[in-house]
């Protein structure tokens, strides 16, 4: 999805963040890719337009991003924090070897919920499913490299 700048400019007014072309340039950049990048893949991809920006930039503006509630951050397990730009709710499939992140929207799986009981004293603001398997181009090596039977 390509983010025109007046809709960047009407997002970050309407969750009170300041306009500046280097955040907006990060966020276009988040949303409008299809992946889960980590903040240095960010900055790999807006430096190709913005040369000048620093990677502190990038780090800074995602967290203001975050606590705007305009990005999520995506961790897997013990990984490096990963971005997504679609905060609508939806759950993910995520590869346990190359670390591919997909979303996947189910009408069903936003309907979960917990009972009272259940959350011992939680109050529960959301949830995100995910599904831990392989994609597949993994799987397709994974048989590749499987001993032959025969």
């Amino acid at each position: 999805m390509t983010l025109h700048p007046q809709e960047i400019e009407a997002r970050f007014r309407r969750h009170a963040v300041r306009v500046t072309r280097q955040r907006a340039a990060i966020y276009a950049a988040l949303v409008e890719t299809g992946s889960h990048p980590t903040a240095d893949d960010l900055y790999r991809m807006v430096t190709r337009q913005h040369p000048a920006m620093s990677r502190n930039t990038v780090y800074y503006t995602l967290g203001v991003l975050r606590k705007a509630g305009l990005v999520q951050e995506v961790n897997v397990g013990h990984e490096v924090a990963r971005f997504d730009g679609n905060v609508t709710m939806h759950h993910h499939l995520i590869c346990v070897q190359c670390g591919r992140i997909e979303d996947v929207m189910d009408q069903e799986l936003d309907q979960v919920k917990i009972s009272n009981r259940r959350a011992k004293g939680f109050h529960v603001l959301g949830h995100r499913v995910e599904f831990h398997g392989y994609c597949a181009s993994c799987r397709e090596g994974r048989r590749d490299a499987s001993p032959s039977q025969g």
